[in-house]
Parts: structure tokens; sequence; C-alpha cells
């Protein structure tokens, strides 16, 4: 593992790593937000899950997370959104919505793509057990959060490992790929055209599926482009009121899809986890 950057920020230090991923195939990158604490304490620990385009860099540049998590005594991870690197393959048509910068989250199984897109392992499995191997973090108080494709990973991740992930929260998630234009082209690419193999990575199947976290914290913004297409929380809403999961679904006046939205509620999620961490 090698230190890229490394800076202050609000008392903490914020770095960006990058290591050699035996999951992905590739040099991944992920982002380390390690408050101040003292010599030999173990701190909780967040991981955010970027949506598509991104990579490590949005969320810490962005979100303005740092002085709530320095407060809090919060480690927060932003690894990259999807492998990267030479032999590495894209989108045929270079498309922001699949390939590079657009994992979803999944392990793929088309010939294609499944030597390398294989993000949910990375995010699972992968990158914990380096973080835990070279960070002060409880493994014991470890939960997941996100943004938009994100949102879905953090969503589907945390109904699939709820022993692992005590907390999830999401802001404007996808919550049904296999009902949104996203989703489709997304799981069809990366898992073939049985739609049944979709069911493990959408959110809602999931819960319809018997998948339980102890809660759920969802913001959406009513102006969000993409609201009606393709992240439609009402489908989570739905779900969670026919299987009793415990949801709290905000829906924001005014707010777009943008990192402005997420800087706007960010401290109330970490709070959030916080409490129940």
């Amino acid at each position: 593992m090698e230190k890229i950057s490394s800076v202050r920020s609000f008392g903490g230090t914020q770095s960006i790593y990058k290591h050699t991923s035996n999951t992905l195939r590739c040099d991944m990158q992920f982002a380390v937000y390690m408050p101040e604490h003292k010599k030999g304490a173990t701190l909780p620990v967040l991981y955010w899950l970027s949506g598509l385009t991104c990579t490590e860099e949005n969320f810490i540049t962005k979100a303005g997370a740092q002085r709530v998590a320095n407060e809090l005594g919060i480690v927060i991870i932003a690894p990259d959104t999807s492998p990267r690197g030479d032999g590495v393959p894209d989108d045929a048509e270079a498309a922001y919505d699949f390939g590079l910068g657009a994992g979803f989250y999944v392990d793929a199984t088309q010939e294609a793509f499944n030597k390398h897109y294989k993000m949910y392992s990375y995010v699972t499995s992968e990158l914990p057990a380096l973080i835990e191997a070279e960070f002060p973090v409880d493994p014991s108080r470890t939960g997941v959060f996100g943004h938009s494709m994100g949102g879905h990973g953090a969503l589907t991740i945390a109904l699939k490992n709820p022993e692992k992930y005590k907390t999830v929260s999401a802001f404007s998630p996808i919550v049904s790929p296999i009902n949104c234009p996203w989703g489709q082209k997304a799981l069809g690419g990366y898992i073939g055209a049985d739609q049944a193999a979709w069911r493990v990575y959408d959110a809602c199947a999931l819960i319809n599926d018997g998948a339980r976290v102890d809660d759920i914290l969802v913001d959406q913004g009513s102006s969000d482009n993409f609201l009606e297409e393709q992240l439609k929380p009402e489908l989570l809403k739905v779900a969670c009121e026919k299987a009793g999961q415990s949801l709290t679904l905000r829906m924001q006046e005014g707010y777009d899809h943008s990192y402005y939205f997420i800087a706007s509620f960010i401290e109330d999620h970490l709070r959030w986890h916080a409490e129940r961490l």
C-alpha cells in the first residue's frame, strides 16, 4: 500500500492510498479520513460509495464531511467506483453509465467483465480486510452509505451483510436497478439477461425476499432530474412498508442530484450513524 497524498483537515488527516487489488486485478486508489484520536484507540468506520463517473476524490473534496467526522471520531473510507487501468474493459462507446466509473458494486459474471469487475467483493471483503489491518478501526462498528449508484451499493451491501454493516444510509439511491434504465443496462451487461440473477443487487427485491437491517435513512431531493426515471424512491417505501422494514425517507424540497445536496445533509447522516455505532 502506497500513500499518494496526505493533508490536515479539521484536525484529522485526509489521505489517498494506492494498492494492487487481487480481486479487481488492477491498481486501486481509496481515500481515508482519519480523525484525531488517542493512541491505542479503535474507531468506528464508515464506507462511502460514490456514484456514476466518480472516483475516490469526489466525496472528500465536495461533501464537507471532515469537520463532523473529526468531532464524532469516525473514520471514513471512500473507494473508487470501478476498476481502472490498462486491460480493464470499458463500455464500447465509452458511455458514462457502464464500464469505467460505473462498477455498480456488483460481481460481474459475463465473460467480458468478470475478470476485473468485482466491486461487490472488493468493497465487502478485500478493502475492509486491508483497512482493518492497517488502520485503528473497530470492525464491530462498521457502517456504509453512498450516493446514487453508490446509494444502491450501500443499500444492497448492508441488506446482504447485516452482521457486518451495523448502519446504512443513502442520498438519492437507485433503489431498484431492475426497474430503471441505468440498472437494466448495468445488470444486463455485468450479470447477463437472466433477471432472476439481478435480484441480489436490487434493494427492493432483497427486502421483498426477506433481507432486513435495523434501520435505513434515505434523503432524496424533490428537484432531482433523475427522480422519476432512475431513482424511484417510492418503490423502496412500498417494499419497506410491506415488509415491516424500518425506513426514514426524507424528500428534501428543491434539492437536486448534486454534491451541494450531499453537503447540505451530510452532517445529519454522520450523526445518525454515530448514534447507532
